[in-house]
């Protein structure tokens, strides 16, 4: 296989033969005319005819020259988009979240994608509250608790409000849900392994049930609340993740009850290095969200 011309001397054929003038080259290329002379007369040899014709009042193309040309184009118009392309690829923003909050972040970060193709996001899902950046690679994270961690920019998307849903065919069945008391006879779906956030909400309603503990216990939210939509039980909601179920009336929410639990959702970062421009813009249009949605919900 013969070996390629070098592709400096292929671009001074291009720049030479889009003038056809050595003079005019060697000003376009920042080289001197002599320099651009020697680069085609050396790329000439290399491929065993010539490309241009000298005359006295300038060059043209040979028969070979003209063939060469437009494959020369094509060649740096391909490297040129190329180039253009990895040059403006962005590299996906990694983000983690609790499985708590996906049914409010997952349905944002589709609308986010479809509006923003150029900043993709890779979302990592996990039953951890928290996040190390000291040794997760992650760029952001949603996480739950009441304070986040030193050496994090955070920004508060909402607090945590506890109030029981079901579905409406349970609310208005031969047992209805009138006042809290009437849970008892109702079977209570928790959200956790512990009866902690059904004790925090009954606490402050002022009801005491005798058999607190004898319901169903799921390790998620999500799968609390879809057995809640089934009519199958009660379930203790966070009032800021269901707002797109009680807008359907998959969800009903029988008491005016909500109380707060001292946790809340953050948005957070590490410090350093400073967060990109496309961070910065993700985290702003997702407080932007936070703050729609806590209008839209029922007060």
């Amino acid at each position: 296989m013969k070996r390629l011309p070098p592709l400096p001397a292929l671009h001074t054929f291009l720049v030479t033969a889009q003038c056809c003038n050595f003079t005019r080259a060697a000003e376009l290329l920042h080289l001197t005319q002599g320099a651009v002379s020697r680069q085609i007369a050396g790329l000439e040899d290399h491929l065993g005819y010539p490309l241009f014709q000298r005359q006295a009042r300038g060059l043209s193309l040979t028969a070979q020259g003209r063939e060469m040309l437009p494959r020369i184009q094509q060649i740096f118009s391909l490297i040129e988009e190329a180039v253009e392309k990895v040059g403006t690829k962005r590299e996906a923003l990694q983000l983690k979240a609790p499985t708590c909050v996906m049914r409010w972040l997952l349905p944002r970060l589709m609308q986010w994608q479809a509006e923003r193709p150029d900043v993709p996001v890779e979302l990592t899902t996990t039953v951890q509250y928290g996040v190390d950046f000291r040794r997760e690679e992650f760029d952001a994270a949603v996480i739950y608790g009441s304070q986040p961690g030193s050496g994090q920019v955070a920004h508060h998307l909402f607090d945590e409000q506890l109030t029981p849903v079901c579905s409406q065919q349970l609310k208005a069945g031969p047992l209805p849900l009138e006042s809290p008391a009437d849970l008892a006879r109702h079977t209570l779906l928790h959200p956790t392994r512990d009866d902690q956030d059904w004790r925090t909400w009954l606490r402050a309603a002022e009801v005491t049930l005798d058999k607190l503990g004898s319901g169903h216990h799921f390790d998620t939210l999500d799968l609390a609340l879809s057995v809640a939509a089934q009519g199958n039980g009660v379930a203790l909601g966070d009032w800021s993740l269901i707002g797109e179920d009680l807008a359907t009336g998959r969800l009903v929410a029988p008491f005016d009850l909500r109380v707060p639990t001292g946790g809340a959702y953050f948005l957070v970062y590490p410090e350093r290095p400073a967060p990109s421009p496309q961070l910065l813009e993700l985290g702003n249009w997702l407080m932007s969200q936070a703050r729609a949605a806590d209008e839209q919900l029922p007060k």
